[in-house]
Order: C-alpha cells, then structure tokens, then sequence
C-alpha cells in the first residue's frame, strides 16, 4: 500500500531565476515572478510552507503598461502622521524608484498571509541589467 508523503522543511530545494522585464508587460510578468516566489510549479508543493525559489529581477525601470496607466494609475502611502498622506503616480514612482513597481505589483499577487514576507525577502530587483548575483547564474 503506498502513502503520500508529505514534505518536509529539509527536502525544500531552492532554484535561482533571472528575468529581464524589458519591454515586457507589468501584469503578466509580476504573475510569473509569483508563480516562482510560491513554488507552485513544484511537484511537492504544499500551501503551508515557504517551498518557492530565488528570484531576480534586472531592468524594472524598463517595464511596459498598457493604456494610460503611466500617468493615471496611483500608488498610495501614509507616514502614520497627520498630513502623512502621500499620492504618486506610476510615472512619478518610476523615476522615482522603479524597482517599487515590481516589487508592489508581485506583492498583490502573492498569498495575503504569514508566508508573503519570507517569500517576498527572495525577490530582488534591480532597474539596470546590472545585479549582485551573477555568480548564481554561471553554471
């Protein structure tokens, strides 16, 4: 008679993914950087741990949008003080700190619960093609 086994925190292996989002829609690519950060294309995924893998993330300040979203779409904060209010605009954020845009759009797309932090400290964006990690991907 076979069991399903169920895993366990020692047999989780971490990949490391490079993804260039030049040119590539804000969207669609913040869906597939989850897919990886979650593991859910693992054949031991289990919805209870942190299974997911490296990511990083090079050209985020050259992400496209569809429409008129670079001057209409908002991205909202408040400082916790009166006043502390602050709006800015998907265009503003981009010159700005265009690495925000990823990591806010991946965020919304991750599972709203204690494992989004531990998954969200494996993605590392950065806006030029230049990154800390090459020797992960020299293989």
């Amino acid at each position: 008679m076979n069991q399903t086994k169920s895993t366990k925190v020692k047999d989780i292996k971490r990949e490391w993914h490079l993804i260039d989002v030049k040119n590539k829609i804000l969207g669609r690519s913040a869906s597939e950087i989850a897919l990886f950060l979650m593991g859910k294309a693992k054949s031991n995924f289990v919805r209870n741990l942190d299974l997911g893998d490296y990511v990083v993330v090079i050209n985020a300040k050259d992400v496209k949008v569809t429409g008129n979203k670079e001057s209409q779409k908002n991205y909202y904060r408040h400082s916790g003080y009166p006043g502390g209010f602050k709006k800015e605009t998907l265009g503003d954020l981009r010159e700005r700190s265009p690495e925000e845009i990823i990591k806010h759009a991946v965020s919304g797309m991750l599972p709203q619960n204690k494992l989004r932090a531990k998954m969200l400290k494996r993605l590392y964006v950065f806006k030029n093609e230049e990154h800390k990690f090459q020797d992960k991907f020299l293989k």
